[in-house]
């Protein structure tokens, strides 16, 4: 049968259509494969005969505000092995086994594994450059070294709460190092080699290095020179008390920026292996909660001056050494009490009984108000880990003998941290700030800041003027009634001492006390804020004014001295009491003669220093008031002829 002309045109015209139809579906597989998936597929094929030896970033480092470097690392490289290329198992187990000091058939179970690449952990993980060069040095096949490194911690265990620890893996694992892991770890980079199936490495391939990306500096609002003297007081109250436990915080009441903060007993971050969890995971400021005895009548005095219920030179109370109330007999820590007081010698004197007066006048509500106005019973948000909130009573469940004790700082728990917030708000104006610890994120290769923390007020809580009134009250206390040891002269301190009970099983222990005080100064323009609080101080009495009062005051006046604070004029003269030291104020000796010092009467001894015959300076400056007896250094001209 013969096929017609058109037909057999019709099919060579549908067998092209099929045709281009198959070759563009082709071109079109092969386009997606090529542009779509090229570098995926590309990615799988390596990812199939490339092994990749990796290089941990470097953490960021931490420093103080003034830079001095508080974390930082150092070089500590890591063993790897590829097991496929290893020639001589036995032989290279021996070898790695003699020079890491670890069980030769540990090593040899670790090189046999059917890995592509494994770590010799933990006896090859960050170890020495000396033990590394005895590796390289052996040339083993199928062994590499990775640059590595490991934290260091320059001052051991200062501000080792705070600061934390990094693991061996480069992560944070408790503090900042913990809080801030994400920003400080960076990211990981690596050395890719090329091998066959069979894991041997191809000679024709460079390798392929691809950088690790450090992380972020963190600059912390911590001033070294106030953390230093903050460790030295603590160390000092522990040799001195044995206490079971010792507390240190210092803020700029004016920001939140937390300058100084420290705990007993602490650690050595790198030799955290050493100590129980309990030692490194506790941060004491911000963890502890417990009843914080007479500091807390701060806030009730803020409270009851802010509401008019008080005139602090105009109204009296007469103390009996008790208050009844509910029934219940509330005693002041004077036996027979102060009897007939203005408030300011209640606030003076730390009269119970006069703040449960004072609790009474603003009432349940009013109080506890400002309680939780001021930050009580919840966290403050400092940038830590562990940060606990406190318990304060249900106002539900508050009847007058809830509200008299807690008027005077018993039956509710704080922690440092919200005592430390709470009173820089009641000296600074009334305004309570977040505290802080990160300042500044500094990128690690420029140098430059990328992200900066600022002061977060919360609210306003009292006035100004009421501000003024609370700081000149806390003076007073320092000056003449139970802070006295915390007078520093020309710095003008405030503050409050606090001496409470602890409890165990729903008892008070007997002879066994957390003392505290709270100091802030200059009185007049509060720069810094000081909380320091010994836990069961031995073989003392158990005063905040006796034990905490003192060391707060050498913190305050050394710090402000450090920070370059000048002195104030108008300080509340200090009421001198029996046993106190005689002071002398030290006279203005520049200009005089060896003669004019000779025929003068001073109840200092002099130290001169030159071989002149007049003063041309002297330390301490004139106007400081020292202790009879104590040394005036004297520098004299130098009445030598220069000589070429």
């Amino acid at each position: 049968m013969r096929v017609s002309n058109v037909t057999v045109r019709r099919r060579l015209i549908f067998v092209l259509l099929v045709g281009l139809a198959t070759f563009l579906i082709i071109m079109l597989r092969l386009g997606y494969v090529q542009f779509a998936l090229g570098d995926w597929l590309t990615g799988q094929a390596q990812d199939s005969w490339s092994r990749d030896v990796p290089f941990e970033a470097k953490r960021g480092e931490i420093t103080d505000r003034n830079d001095v470097v508080l974390a930082t690392n150092v070089s500590a490289p890591s063993i790897l092995v590829v097991p496929r290329q290893v020639k001589d198992p036995a032989e290279t187990a021996e070898k790695l086994a003699n020079v890491l000091q670890m069980d030769r058939q540990k090593a040899y179970e670790l090189i046999t594994k059917r890995e592509s690449i494994v770590r010799l952990n933990p006896e090859g993980r960050k170890i020495s450059k000396d033990k590394a060069n005895e590796v390289r040095k052996l040339r083993l096949p199928g062994v590499y070294i990775a640059e590595d490194s490991k934290r260091h911690y320059p001052f051991g265990s200062y501000l080792s709460h705070v600061l934390g620890f990094a693991g061996i893996d480069n992560q944070g694992l408790t503090g900042l190092e913990l809080y801030y892991d994400e920003q400080l770890k960076g990211e990981k980079g690596h050395v890719s080699f090329f091998s066959d199936a069979k894991g041997q490495r191809l000679p024709n391939l460079a390798d392929e290095y691809t950088a690790p990306i450090n992380g972020l500096n963190l600059r912390l609002t911590i001033d070294s020179r106030v953390q230093t003297i903050i460790e030295r007081e603590l160390d000092i109250a522990e040799a001195t008390y044995s206490p079971d436990g010792a507390i240190a915080i210092a803020m700029n009441p004016n920001t939140g920026e937390i300058l100084g903060m420290s705990s007993r007993p602490h650690y050595n971050p790198e030799n955290f292996r050493e100590v129980p969890p309990e030692v490194y995971n506790q941060n004491k400021p911000i963890w502890m909660q417990y009843e914080p005895g007479s500091t807390f009548k701060i806030i009730t005095l803020a409270a009851a001056l802010e509401e008019n219920e008080v005139d602090l030179t105009n109204d009296r109370f007469h103390d009996p050494g008790f208050i009844e109330v509910a029934g219940h007999r509330l005693r002041c820590w004077k036996k027979g009490g102060h009897g007939s007081q203005t408030f300011l010698e209640v606030v003076e004197n730390s009269c119970n009984p006069g703040f449960v007066v004072l609790g009474e006048r603003l009432g349940k509500d009013r109080l506890f108000d400002y309680i939780e106005a001021f930050g009580f019973g919840q966290k403050t948000g400092i940038d830590l880990q562990g940060e606990a909130k406190g318990i304060i009573f249900n106002r539900d469940r508050i009847g007058p003998l809830e509200q008299a004790t807690t008027a005077f700082g018993q039956g509710v728990s704080v922690t440092p941290i919200q005592q430390v917030a709470a009173v820089s708000a009641a000296v600074n104006g009334g305004y309570l700030y977040e505290p802080y610890v990160a300042k500044d994120w500094v990128d690690p290769y420029t140098g430059e800041v990328v992200e900066s923390s600022a002061p977060k007020m919360k609210r306003q809580i009292i006035s100004e003027e009421t501000s003024k009134e609370v700081r000149y009250a806390l003076e007073s206390v320092v000056a003449r009634g139970t802070g006295q040891g915390a007078f520093v002269d020309g710095y003008r301190v405030g503050g409050k001492t606090g001496t409470a009970q602890k409890a165990k099983d729903g008892r008070y222990l007997e002879n066994n006390h957390i003392v505290s005080f709270i100091g802030f100064a200059p009185a007049d323009d509060p720069q810094i804020v000081v909380y320091v609080a010994i836990d069961n101080p031995k073989d003392t009495v158990q005063f905040g004014g006796v034990v905490a009062a003192p060391i707060v005051g050498k913190i305050i006046g050394d710090s402000l001295q450090a920070l370059g604070i000048e002195k104030r004029e108008n300080q509340i003269e200090k009421e001198r009491k029996w046993n106190d030291e005689p002071l002398v104020e030290v006279p203005d000796l520049v200009g005089r003669t060896k003669r004019d010092l000779h025929e003068s009467y001073y109840e200092l001894k002099i130290d001169a220093d030159g071989k002149g015959d007049v003063v041309v300076a002297q330390a301490p400056e004139p106007g400081t008031k020292v202790a009879v007896g104590s040394t005036i250094r004297l520098y004299m001209d130098d009445d030598t002829e220069p000589t070429d």
